[in-house]
């Protein structure tokens, strides 16, 4: 069996592909980023923990460690290059490339690259964990009404367009009014800029889809039980995501906490 390596940004994630390795007895050794990478999480696996500007300490550590396959996940903060401090092989990558130049999918396809010209080959989470994109239909026992319906085709469209850009995955609608689109700051901090912009009536609708031509192996875009929880406390009536193009971090516990706030949870499949 081919021995994985996890690179490793924040949240949940990383945790569940360490313990689907360790389930089906999968070699793995995870390549935690600093500053991004939960310890919690990471707990007592195997590890390496680099900066994010140290690529030529990464690809040792990979090498040493006989990895195969590797898989990126887990939200990193995109940092400028003085936060990097970036080491000769990190430099030489931004020189090649132009980071200025590029968008966050121009990136992430230049990193991949670049990972595979080393002889690894980069793998998506779906071929680790199976059942963790969104599948079609209502999550819980809330589903959108008309208008709501209304809101999400809207929402549809536009992310579509901003996906087109390389500028985000996901927009509020409300009334068919776009609240907010989602940029830089991620989708948490987009549902609470929108919280105090919507009218009076029903709440606003959180719409993700992935970007036209996006590689699946990077960057999907993801829920899981703190999104509701936002979309929630924000005064939100639903979200809705792509089917098939969407991770779904603890699916179990996001309908649990959709169905206790009252929210719908909706899988859609998308015209490309």
């Amino acid at each position: 069996m081919r021995k994985l390596g996890i690179v490793a940004g924040g949240g949940g994630f990383p945790g569940l592909i360490i313990a689907a390795c360790r389930a089906e007895g999968r070699p793995f050794h995870v390549l935690a980023l600093e500053g991004h990478a939960d310890p919690v999480v990471i707990g007592d696996a195997p590890a390496d923990w680099i900066r994010l500007g140290a690529v030529g300490t990464g690809f040792r550590h990979l090498h040493d460690q006989k990895v195969e396959d590797i898989v990126m996940i887990g939200p990193v903060r995109r940092p400028s290059v003085r936060e990097l401090a970036p080491d000769l092989r990190t430099a030489a990558f931004f020189a090649k490339v132009g980071l200025k130049s590029l968008g966050d999918d121009g990136l992430l396809r230049a990193v991949v690259r670049e990972i595979e010209s080393e002889g690894f080959q980069v793998i998506g989470i779906d071929q680790v964990l199976a059942d963790c994109l969104a599948a079609k239909g209502v999550f819980g026992a809330h589903s959108p009404d008309e208008a709501a319906s209304v809101d999400i085709a809207r929402g549809f469209e536009v992310a579509r367009g901003l996906g087109a850009l390389d500028v985000g995955q996901a927009v509020v609608v409300q009334q068919g009014v776009v609240l907010g689109v989602e940029a830089i700051e991620g989708t948490d901090a987009l549902i609470k800029r929108c919280a105090p912009l919507q009218r009076p009536g029903p709440g606003g609708v959180l719409v993700k889809r992935h970007k036209p031509g996006q590689d699946r192996r990077l960057d999907l875009p993801t829920i899981g039980p703190d999104t509701v929880r936002t979309a929630a406390s924000a005064g939100l009536r639903g979200i809705a995501v792509e089917a098939g193009q969407t991770l779904v971090l603890g699916r179990a516990q996001v309908i649990i906490e959709a169905d206790r706030s009252g929210l719908f949870v909706l899988g859609v499949t998308c015209p490309n």
